[in-house]
């Protein structure tokens, strides 16, 4: 990272010559080919920005106020490599964009475009939250720990380290008339103790996208489009020497799905959809061969309650394995390999959640199976 100090004033000199303020400049740049056995029927090659970390630059900040309390900013961008389009529905900052104060004794408060608490807290026991990436997500990304949506107007406090326990929530404003068109809020907590993570997280989301200027907004940055989206779950990480192994479980619960449901271009099924389920139970583990080399695995099972007007309740199910391998060519740049398959089982219910679909892929296999494999290079600055 380059840090870009700022030039003291000169009346900040006279009143404050401890003062300091910072301005870093970072970024991470990540390309790579994936091959997808099937999508449609066909296979598929194809260059793809992103992944284990979305391309991205930004500013952050921060100015020593004294007495323990900083003023803090940070404005960050995604983009795509390969054609430089803007990420996240076109946004010039639409990974974050936010400030606030921030104090050793009583927490962090910020304002603007931010992560929610099952990102902070809950995404960090998983192994797409915490070093495989999208493709290991659970279907659809349905719990939303790869950050398949930000939460615009909000509001969020995080509490200091209180001996290994932190907690933290969110609130985002609707900017409606209704005051609960397309708001959010959600909790979370974590405790670290050594080689010890234990954290737990709740979201609920009313009317997503119904509205331009609420929470979340933006058309394919979101995960699901419903009268009301809850998720909640809680996960542990332990780690004894070069080894850490996870075990994390997830809920999503999607009430009255729109017509437009489904992440991206996916079609939802048909039907009036009265309410949707994920269950999501995972086991994951890595191991650091040498101080530049890792690999890792997880193994995450599904079990989806859906629930329509024209079929009833019928309960498809996803087993989702992934494998990966990540070498460090030097402290900033790393080359990786890695790759997820996908199966699903259960009641065949005459809708898309029939066909297996790994996150990253174009779209949905024309059968229950689906393979995708990534080869990529990512470097930080």
């Amino acid at each position: 990272m380059k840090k870009i100090f700022a030039v003291p004033v000169l009346s900040v000199l006279v009143a404050s010559a401890h003062a300091q303020s910072t301005v870093t400049l970072y970024g991470v740049i990540e390309d790579g080919l994936n091959f997808t056995n099937n999508v449609g029927g066909n296979k598929v090659y194809e260059l793809q920005s992103g992944f284990v970390q979305g391309s991205r630059w930004g500013l952050k900040g921060k100015e020593d106020l004294g007495g323990g309390l900083k003023a803090i900013f940070q404005l960050e961008n995604g983009f795509n490599v390969n054609n430089g389009r803007l990420g996240q529905g076109g946004l010039m900052f639409g990974r974050q964009a936010y400030f606030g104060l921030a104090s050793d004794r009583f927490g962090t408060v910020t304002v603007g475009r931010q992560y929610d608490s099952v990102v902070d807290y809950l995404a960090q026991t998983t192994a797409n939250g915490n070093w495989a990436g999208f493709i290991f997500s659970h279907p659809y990304d349905n719990d939303n720990t790869d950050n398949s949506f930000r939460v615009n107007n909000t509001l969020k406090y995080a509490s200091p380290d209180l001996s290994g326990f932190q907690f933290g929530g969110t609130y985002s404003f609707s900017n409606d008339t209704n005051f609960a068109n397309n708001r959010q809020y959600s909790l979370g907590a974590q405790y670290a103790n050594g080689s010890l993570l234990i954290a737990a997280a709740y979201l609920q989301a009313n009317n997503p996208s119904a509205t331009a200027r609420g929470a979340i907004t933006n058309a394919g940055d979101e995960n699901f489009l419903a009268k009301r989206l809850q998720i909640f779950g809680a996960g542990v990480n332990y780690t004894f020497g070069p080894a850490t192994v996870g075990v994390a479980y997830t809920n999503t619960y999607a009430t009255q799905l729109q017509s437009s449901g489904y992440v991206g271009a996916i079609t939802p099924p048909t039907g009036t959809v009265s309410s949707l389920r994920f269950h999501n139970f995972e086991v994951n583990g890595k191991y650091q061969l040498t101080p530049a080399f890792y690999v890792g695995a997880m193994y995450a099972y599904t079990r989806a309650d859906l629930n329509t007007t024209t079929s009833g309740k019928q309960h498809p199910n996803y087993q989702t394995v992934g494998l990966m391998a990540d070498y460090n060519q030097s402290k900033r740049t790393d080359i990786y390999l890695q790759g997820a398959y996908q199966h699903v089982g259960g009641d065949k219910t005459g809708t898309v959640l029939d066909a297996a679909y790994v996150p990253g892929a174009d779209d949905v296999s024309s059968t229950r199976n689906q393979l995708l494999v990534r080869a990529a290079i990512r470097h930080k600055f």
